[in-house]
C-alpha cells in the first residue's frame, strides 16, 4: 500500500487559489455541540497562513454558546478597506438582518460571520413551502432543530448572494459546507445560479448513524437498505432528504473515510469525489524537551486526581499505572463505549490471572 503524503501548507499566503474567497460553513462555528467543532478548529491553524483574509467561517449565532469565543469587530477601526466579507455584512445589516462579524478566539484567530437563525422564523411557513415545492423536502411543524436549520439555510443563501455581488470580478467564490445542517442552502444556491463553487462534506451520514445504533452488522446489510423506508421508520425523512439534496447539489462531494464512502454510495446515491482528512494538524513538535516537560506536569495532575478519587478506598503504585482515555458524544454503541467496556472487563480478568501489579485507569469523557 503506498504511503500517504504528509499534509503541507504552502509558505506563501497567496500560493493557493490567489483569486478566490473561501467560506467554510458549519453548524458548530463558535457553537460546541459535537465532533465537527473539533474538526473545524483543528483545520484553522493550517488554513489561515494560506488563505489569510480571503477565508471566513460562517455559522449560526447563538449568543450563549458564542460567549467567550467570539469577539465582534469594531467597524470604525477594523477592516475599513475593500473587504467583500465586511461589505456583505454591512449590506445585510442595512436590510435589517441580525448578522455579526468578528474573530473566533481560537488558534489562528479566523474571521467569522454569525447569523441569528431565529430572525427568519416569521417566514418559516413560506420557506417550508418553497423547500417542498422546489426541492421535494418536507418539514414538520414540531421540530425546532429543523426550523433553525431551514431558517439558517435561507440566511446563508442571502449571505452568499451578497458576497457574490461584493467580490471582485476576477475572484472566485468557494463554499465548503459541513453536514446536513448547513447543506440545506446548497440546492437553493444552485437553483438561483449564485456564482459559487460548492463543496459538501458528510462526516457520517445521518441515516447511517441511526442504522448503526440499531444493527450491529450494519455495514454487512448496507447494500440492501431502502433509504426512504428507513428514514421514515426513524422519523428523520426531512433531514435525510436535506442531506441527499446537498450531496447531489454540490459541485464536489466528499467524506472522511472509506467506511463512510460506502454509506454515501448506498444511502445518498452519490459516489464521493474525494476522501478528506477528518480535521487537519500539520504541526510538529520541534522542542521535544518542552513537550516532555508538559507531559510530566499534566501527568502529575492526573496522579493527584486518581489519588483523591481512589486512595480513600485502596492504594496502588502510580508508577505502574496506565491511563487510557476515550471521548465523544454519548452514543453508547456508535462511539464504541460498549466495546471499550467489554474490552476492559476482559483485560481486567487477564491482569488478575497474570499476577502483574499493573493497574489501568480508564477515563470516559462525554457530555452526559
Amino acid at each position: 500500500m503506498p504511503t500517504q503524503p504528509i499534509p503541507h501548507a504552502p509558505d506563501a499566503p497567496d500560493a493557493l487559489f490567489p483569486n478566490s474567497l473561501l467560506v467554510e460553513v458549519a453548524w458548530e462555528v463558535c457553537n460546541q455541540v459535537g465532533g465537527i467543532y473539533t474538526v473545524i478548529r483543528s483545520k484553522v491553524p493550517a488554513t489561515m497562513p494560506v488563505w489569510d483574509d480571503r477565508y471566513c467561517l460562517l455559522g449560526p449565532y447563538f449568543p450563549n454558546m458564542a460567549q467567550g469565543e467570539f469577539e465582534p469587530y469594531d467597524e470604525l477601526t477594523v477592516h475599513t478597506g475593500a473587504d467583500p466579507f465586511m461589505a456583505a455584512v454591512r449590506t445585510m445589516r442595512t436590510q435589517g438582518y441580525d448578522v455579526q462579524i468578528g474573530t473566533w478566539l481560537i488558534t489562528g484567530r479566523p474571521r467569522v460571520v454569525l447569523i441569528n437563525p431565529f430572525q427568519a422564523y416569521d417566514r418559516l411557513g413560506q420557506l417550508k413551502t418553497d423547500l417542498w415545492g422546489r426541492h421535494g423536502i418536507p418539514a414538520p411543524d414540531n421540530d425546532d432543530l429543523l426550523h433553525q436549520v431551514i431558517a439558517f439555510g435561507h440566511l446563508t443563501t442571502v449571505f452568499f448572494q451578497h458576497l457574490a455581488a461584493q467580490k471582485l470580478a476576477e475572484q472566485r467564490l468557494l463554499g465548503h459546507f459541513h453536514e446536513w445542517m448547513t447543506g440545506v442552502a446548497i440546492p437553493e444556491l444552485r437553483r438561483l445560479q449564485v456564482p459559487a463553487h460548492l463543496l459538501f462534506t458528510t462526516h457520517a451520514t445521518l441515516l447511517g448513524r441511526y442504522l448503526a445504533m440499531n444493527d450491529p452488522a450494519f455495514y454487512d446489510h448496507l447494500m440492501w437498505v431502502n433509504w426512504e423506508a428507513e428514514a421514515k421508520k426513524f422519523n428523520i425523512e426531512p433531514a435525510v432528504r436535506m442531506e441527499r439534496a446537498a450531496a447531489h447539489g454540490s459541485h464536489v462531494f466528499t467524506t472522511v473515510s472509506e467506511l463512510t464512502v460506502r454509506e454515501c454510495i448506498y444511502l445518498l446515491d452519490r459516489i464521493p469525489d474525494a476522501v478528506l482528512p477528518n480535521g487537519l494538524n500539520i504541526e510538529r513538535f520541534v522542542a521535544l524537551h518542552e513537550f516532555q516537560n508538559l507531559h510530566q506536569q499534566y501527568k502529575a495532575k492526573i496522579h493527584e486526581f486518581v489519588m483523591a478519587h481512589f486512595f480513600q478506598s485502596y492504594a496502588f503504585d502510580l508508577d505502574k499505572t496506565l491511563y487510557f482515555f476515550t471521548s465523544g458524544r454519548y452514543e453508547y454503541h456508535n462511539k464504541g463505549f460498549d466495546l471499550t467496556l467489554e474490552a476492559l472487563a476482559r483485560l481486567n480478568y487477564r491482569l488478575q490471572q497474570s499476577g502483574l501489579e499493573t493497574q489501568v485507569v480508564m477515563f470516559f469523557i462525554t457530555k452526559r
